[in-house]
């Protein structure tokens, strides 16, 4: 009987990458790196894991000697190819080191939430001007996938249902935009947040002068007055590599005894004004808060199902 070290490092290391993941799902951290809707695929990911873990079980321990012959010649593929049984060399090491350095980081260090300072590194309140773009927008906050047709009802649609699928066919989609635009206070959501974004920026003129109810986290740029700041949020379709910025520029008199990243609520009146000569809409400040930074702090997008 003969144990084998790499063949048991290699187990542990499918092992590793099986219990983080479910580490993830289970402590619910997952969603700071990922899109939910992923959840299910994270998952597959974890069983193949474990499952490929079990396989590797099986060469760990030999119960008689094996040699290895990779054609009839003798040993000509063997120089090329690691079978587990060569001794450890320093490439070796440093290529075992390479896998597990996203386990080591998965088990012990925390989640980093997206603040203000990668805002400024992914162009800080840039994206504020590229909303002026409607041919943009849609694409920009939704992603087209084929789901189930009948989600919601077509005159009444169950806000529960909206925080568990995010997901509908494009005339759902008008539907629900037309519903909430007859609001008279738009309560901003994270399951309608996009919805309103959307119709929001190309159609302004059909908001103006109505009250809204945001939260996000303070967004400064030093072109702004000072009595303008951005309540933002990122929006991740996938996961956090491709997070982008979205948010409402807003005027009050306190905003400069407001740090960056303070996550605040506000409720405002909708106007509109100029910024670096794009026409967007601005949230006058009637009353404000700062709030604890939310469990979940991520928008995501709705998912369509394109109609023809």
């Amino acid at each position: 009987m003969k144990f084998h070290v790499q063949q048991a490092l290699r187990a542990l290391i499918l092992l590793a990458f099986s219990a983080m993941i479910a580490s993830l799902h289970w402590t619910g951290e997952l969603t700071k790196f990922i899109n939910p809707k992923y959840e299910s695929l994270s998952q597959t990911a974890a069983i193949l894991f474990f499952i490929l873990f079990l396989v590797q079980l099986t060469r760990v321990i030999s119960f008689t000697q094996t040699t290895h012959h990779c054609d009839d010649s003798g040993h000509a593929c063997c120089s090329h190819h690691d079978h587990g049984h060569s001794v450890f060399t320093r490439k070796k090491w440093l290529a075992y080191l390479i896998i597990m350095t996203p386990i080591l980081t998965g088990f012990f260090v925390p989640a980093k939430i997206l603040d203000a300072a990668i805002a400024d590194k992914k162009g800080g309140a840039f994206f504020l001007t590229q909303q002026s773009q409607p041919s943009k927008i849609e694409d920009y906050l939704t992603s087209n996938e084929t789901i189930d047709e009948n989600i919601y009802d077509e005159h009444d649609p169950d806000p529960k249902l909206m925080e568990e699928k995010q997901e509908m066919t494009k005339k759902q989609y008008e539907q629900l935009k037309q519903q909430l635009s007859q609001q008279t206070m738009l309560k901003m959501t994270d399951e309608d947040y996009t919805i309103y974004y959307e119709d929001m920026h190309q159609h302004l003129a059909n908001y103006l002068g109505k009250q809204i109810q945001l939260k996000g986290f303070v967004l400064k740029e030093d072109s702004f007055t000072e009595k303008q700041l951005v309540v933002s949020r990122f929006l991740i379709t996938h996961c956090v590599a491709d997070a982008s910025i979205v948010g409402f520029l807003t005027e009050f008199p306190e905003v400069p005894t407001i740090k960056e990243d303070t996550w605040i609520e506000v409720i405002g009146t909708i106007g509109q004004t100029t910024y670096e000569g794009a026409s967007l809409p601005v949230i006058h400040i009637d009353d404000w808060v700062t709030i604890e930074q939310p469990e979940s702090p991520y928008l995501y997008p709705i998912n369509i199902r394109m109609s023809f």
